[in-house]
């Protein structure tokens, strides 16, 4: 190891691959959110140590590196992941897709993992509309552009909103 006087602490790469190991033992991130969040040094509130860690951006390669290596970081994973979980909280594909890209998912890894899912968005669509406004949907023009206007926010395709309607008589 080290002599008993020179450095008791560990370094840089040693302590980022620590938080890194911390952070996506919690959840699935994807590696732009890995990257933002390591690449600032972190700050501790109260701390009078003045000798905060300088990650090097080589660091930080390694650290992602290895996470790969390990399987820790996987994004195609992190995007299958992600959409079975929000649109189990109730979101559609649009807002899932933007969501994705926001977390720095390649576009065509995103529509892969789109594609395998296995969500019936037009029936998800109709049971959001169900539980928000009740059972039956209502008819009348007002409150019906409230319901559209809802399961737009909510990220859902015009189709699969009028498709409610359009079967609505059954």
């Amino acid at each position: 190891m080290s002599e008993s006087g020179t450095t008791p602490r560990r370094s840089a790469y040693a302590r980022l691959l620590d938080k890194a190991t911390r952070i996506l033992a919690m959840r699935d991130h994807s590696e732009h959110e890995l990257r933002r969040k390591r690449a600032s040094a972190p700050t501790f509130p109260g701390s009078q140590n003045a000798e905060q860690p300088v990650f090097t951006p080589e660091d930080i390669e390694q650290v992602i590196a290895w996470c790969y290596e390990h399987r820790w970081l996987d994004d195609a994973q992190f995007a299958t992941r992600f959409i079975a979980s929000r649109s189990r909280k109730g979101y559609g594909p649009q807002r899932i897709r933007q969501e994705l890209q926001q977390k720095g998912i390649d576009r065509a890894i995103g529509e892969s993992a789109m594609m395998e899912c296995e969500v019936d968005w037009q029936a998800m669509a109709r049971e959001m509309a169900e539980r928000k406004f009740g059972e039956p949907l209502p008819i009348e023009w007002k409150e019906r552009a409230k319901v559209q206007r809802f399961l737009l926010y909510r990220g859902f395709f015009m189709e699969d909103i009028q498709a409610i309607y359009r079967n609505f008589t059954d």
